[in-house]
């Protein structure tokens, strides 16, 4: 078995998320938006928008200030690229991974109460079904708006419709056509939704699917345990081994040992091991690099977990709180409002990891300024609390945005 330093994985982790591509010369394009979906293979969906929604961050990280509309256009847009489903949690995906998610699409909803009205109301589902192909496309408010009144033994409330909405985008026969102004998913027939050559590609075999979403996931990450493989998609662990063998026999991953690490590592044959990372950036809490906590302790000797559904005096660092990647180290963390009615980017806390270098305060300023900037925020207010404040401030007063 082949070993890499802890450093080197770093590095590799890093390089695989697009941390070591260079920044665009210009405007941020199309082709920038899919070099980085070519690195990360899917984009997280969070409702959050105290700062900005969780899935304009990571492009945001790794190309620097860019027009949120590109993204918007590539999902929504004729011709599509992407398309909202389940992938790690609710996500957006290549419309080409429509085929190798299929046999989720296939199986039983994870969440008991929509199985349930699937199971116990068929009815319901083949009338929710009906109403979005003949109305669509159509948010759940309006599918709720339209549904029959209890009559008799026949009937349900507004809360079973919206699980058979539930239902029938798990299993693929309704998908989102666009966002309402709300964030609210607008629902529509998948025929009026992805391209008919997407549609009508061969379903691949669900063990052939995993492996090709393993792959991807090695892609992805550089460097990964069999758990980092598997929570990328969240994949089940039946037939998740066999599958990942079938990639290490082909030569596809390499197995190796990193000092540190509890479990063996698997190298994707093809990742980049630079000799430096030169990045200078806020991560969304919903990033890959950061979404599996566990990784990225491992990584970065970095814990972290969101707060979000921390009661407030209860809070350690904040209620919506990035990592500030400089180098191939996380070295800070900022609790972060854009405060948009005053324009301003109030930062409630700022904290200093243990090593952290001098450079650290005056980086993270040039950072907030140039996402304030992003937001059309037009100042940075001086941090309020956190061991990284006074020197923060500082750096933050010594130029405006």
């Amino acid at each position: 078995m082949d070993s890499l330093s802890p450093g080197q994985a770093r590095r590799i982790a890093l390089a695989a998320q697009g941390f070591a591509d260079p920044r665009p010369a210009a405007e941020p394009d199309r082709r920038h938006l899919r070099r980085v979906l070519g690195r990360v293979g899917l984009l997280q969906i969070d409702s959050v928008n105290v700062l900005q929604r969780a899935h304009y961050l990571p492009l945001y990280s790794r190309l620097g200030p860019y027009r949120t509309s590109l993204l918007d256009g590539a999902v929504y847009q004729r011709p599509r690229e992407l398309f909202e489903y389940w992938g790690h949690e609710a996500s957006l995906l290549p419309v080409g991974l429509h085929r190798q998610l299929r046999w989720r699409m296939a199986d039983g909803h994870a969440w008991g109460g929509v199985a349930r009205v699937a199971a116990e109301q068929p009815a319901l589902i083949d009338w929710v079904r009906a109403e979005v192909a003949r109305k669509g496309p159509l948010t759940a408010a309006e599918v709720e708006a339209d549904t029959p009144r209890r009559t008799g033994d026949w009937g349900w409330n507004w809360t079973d419709a919206k699980r058979a909405l539930e239902w029938l985008f798990w299993r693929g026969e309704v998908l989102v056509a666009r966002r309402n102004s709300g964030f609210a998913r607008v629902y529509d027939v998948p025929e009026r939704i992805l391209p008919a050559e997407v549609l009508h590609a061969p379903t691949p075999a669900p063990q052939e699917a995993r492996r090709e979403l393993i792959r991807i996931s090695a892609t992805a990450l550089g460097v990964a345990t069999e758990g980092d493989l598997r929570d990328y998609f969240r994949l089940p662990v039946a037939g998740f081994r066999a599958a990942l063998q079938d990639l290490v026999d082909a030569g596809e991953l390499i197995p190796v040992e990193v000092p540190g690490w509890r479990q063996p590592g698997y190298l994707h044959h093809a990742a980049r091991l630079p000799r430096w990372i030169r990045a200078g950036t806020l991560l969304s809490p919903f990033d890959p690099v950061v979404w599996r906590r566990e990784r990225a302790e491992r990584l970065f000797e970095f814990s972290y977990r969101i707060e979000i559904y921390t009661p407030a005096p209860q809070r350690v660092h904040g209620y919506y709180v990035l990592p500030f990647l400089l180098g191939d180290r996380l070295v800070a963390r900022v609790d972060l409002k854009a405060d948009r009615a005053a324009g301003v980017l109030r930062v409630p806390a700022a904290w200093s990891e243990p090593g952290a270098p001098p450079e650290t305060p005056a980086a993270l300023a040039a950072e907030l300024r140039r996402l304030a900037g992003w937001l059309g925020l037009a100042e940075v207010a001086a941090p309020e609390r956190g061991d990284l404040a006074r020197s923060l401030a500082h750096e933050v007063r010594a130029a405006p945005v």
